[in-house]
């Protein structure tokens, strides 16, 4: 057979077993593990991180991320009586709840998958109190994650403002080298997050060519179905709930098909360190355009409080989904599921039957993905 009929022939095959590889059947996504963000889980007070763990670990799941919040609240529980209120920049009394949690979440046979959410990292000015700040705060977490046992930091694109930040990607890139670099001598990894607020990489576009640029291998993407389906197709801002910017709703919507499709055929599936999981609500009425008092923009609001499981809301998220699953990914799929009701105003519940719910509805997402 001529060369070029062999080469022909090989990329055909190739080809052939990369789709068969990436196809989306049901055996082959039976596998997909599971966690849930310890931050999107209880309503109450006395909803504390063991008994999150606790209800998680019943529901089936065998990872969690743990949330920095969560640590501190439960930091602030074990310590000793007497001794002053821990701080977020108590790292001493933090690593040593970490290690706590590490052998609770032991007990319950849950992996500590990731440690997050780490903000507003990049883009300070050389020399400013708040660069110091944010790689005071990085090595202190590195301290944290090594006493919970995990080798995964989640940072989430910064939403700081521009005229603080600026908006020269070469510069984000720069400190989040520095800080992949730092986190690769301990033997760490970075999962990057498009926010869909975020001031200068609000979506996976966008973080696909940062990690491009970063260029490191233990610096991935940590993709979201509402991060990327909320700003892509959704706006909480318009009367429609869908993107207005005078493209039509079935544009809109093919944009984001699009865009999914690209997605599939894009990323290399081993860049994508895991996948949150959440839908969201339509807003009774358009959230105003303005930051509010904290600064916070309106996709932020939203996200608060107005994330429930898929299927409650009316984002596409199983588009997104299957796109990520498109790339041959099969890594963990993440519930972060922030639901104060259709109102934003906060809902009551009890912690197992919300996981077991959360369960269910991952083997409904999963079906949803197969290819009919």
């Amino acid at each position: 057979m001529p060369d070029s009929r062999l080469e022909a022939f090989f990329a055909s095959e190739r080809k052939y077993n990369a789709e068969r590889k990436n196809a989306l059947t049901k055996e082959s996504l039976a596998d997909i593990p599971i966690a849930y963000a310890s931050c999107s889980i209880g309503c109450k007070a006395s909803h504390t991180l063991p008994k999150k763990l606790d209800a998680i670990a019943k529901a089936g799941f065998t990872a969690i991320e743990l949330s920095m919040p969560d640590l501190l609240e439960f930091a602030n529980q074990i310590r000793d009586e007497g001794k002053r209120e821990v701080g977020p920049y108590d790292f001493d009394e933090l690593g040593r709840a970490a290690t706590e949690v590490k052998k609770l979440c032991d007990s319950h046979n849950l992996k500590i998958l990731v440690l997050q959410p780490f903000a507003n990292f990049e883009g300070w000015p050389e020399g400013s109190p708040e660069r110091e700040d944010a790689f005071t705060r990085l090595r202190g977490w590195i301290r944290i994650m090594q006493a919970a046992g995990t080798d995964m930091l989640q940072v989430g694109s910064s939403d700081s403002p521009a005229e603080k930040i600026g908006t020269d990607r070469s510069r984000f890139v720069k400190d989040l080298q520095e800080l992949t670099d730092i986190l690769a001598e301990k033997g760490l990894r970075v999962a990057y997050e498009n926010w869909c607020w975020s001031t200068h990489a609000p979506d996976w576009k966008d973080v696909w060519d940062i990690c491009q640029k970063v260029n490191r291998p233990n610096f991935g993407l940590c993709l979201d179905t509402f991060q990327s389906a909320g700003g892509e197709w959704g706006d909480p801002t318009t009367a429609s709930g869908m993107v207005e910017d005078g493209r039509s709703p079935e544009q809109v919507t093919a944009d984001w098909q699009a865009s999914c499709k690209k997605l599939a055929s894009t990323i290399p599936a081993e860049k994508i360190f895991f996948l949150q999981i959440s839908d969201a609500y339509k807003p009774n009425s358009p959230f105003s355009k303005d930051v509010d008092e904290s600064g916070l923009r309106p996709r932020g609001r939203w996200s608060h409080d107005s994330r429930p499981l898929p299927f409650k809301g009316y984002l596409p998220t199983v588009d997104f989904a299957k796109a990520v699953l498109g790339t041959g990914f099969r890594g963990h799929f993440s519930y972060e599921i922030f639901d104060g009701g259709s109102d934003g105003e906060g809902i009551e519940y009890e912690m197992e039957e919300f996981a077991r719910e959360a369960m269910e509805c991952q083997k409904k997402l999963l079906e949803a993905c197969v290819d009919s």
